[in-house]
């Protein structure tokens, strides 16, 4: 092996392992997040006269707690529909790959490439909407990448993880074709 095929193989290990420390740092973010919620109290105001202190700023009661960051089954016992929490993004990119994707995959059903380009399409928008904690969107996105490429090992372990950490809230992940379309996104006004 010469040195430029040593090169080769050196940069590949070090993509894989920062790949796998990025999936690791995430993975504990969102464990650590998902645990400890927003532990931290806030500052008591002491009323020393007789007026009443009002907060300007309303909330509901569970604003900073964990059930804001991961999705929950609004009527798990009914209707099996999702609720969809986290942060909303321009999915609109990646939402134009799938329909490319799947226009071309249509097209050539027997490509292989295609296929495996379907499968990809729908892994990058999983992986955005995980970041942005949108944890069962997600996860539909993982499943359908699994359904068209079944070795694709980062949709694998993504998936596991979002079953896990639902396993780990004692809750119940949606059921494949359950989960909920991505969080609609308003783009900001133009100032």
């Amino acid at each position: 092996m010469g040195h430029s095929g040593g090169q080769d193989l050196y940069r590949a290990v070090t993509t894989e392992f920062e790949s796998v420390m990025k999936l690791e740092i995430i993975f504990i973010s969102l464990a650590a997040s998902l645990i400890f919620g927003c532990s931290s109290a806030a500052p008591v105001a002491v009323n020393t006269s007789n007026t009443p202190v009002r907060d300007e700023r309303a909330q509901n009661t569970i604003a900073h707690g964990p059930v804001e960051q991961m999705p929950l089954n609004s009527n798990s016992n009914s209707s099996g529909k999702w609720s969809q929490s986290g942060d909303p993004i321009d999915t609109s990119k990646f939402d134009k790959a799938i329909v490319d994707a799947e226009k071309t995959q249509k097209a050539k059903p027997a490509d292989a490439a295609a296929k495996t380009a379907l499968a990809q399409a729908y892994y990058a928008r999983g992986f955005a909407l995980t970041e942005s904690r949108q944890y069962a969107s997600a996860l539909g996105d993982y499943r359908r990448t699994l359904n068209l490429d079944p070795s694709h090992a980062e949709a694998k372990q993504w998936e596991a993880q979002i079953i896990s950490i639902y396993q780990m809230l004692k809750k119940d992940p949606p059921k494949e074709g359950e989960e909920p379309p991505p969080l609609p996104y308003q783009k900001p006004a133009r100032q």
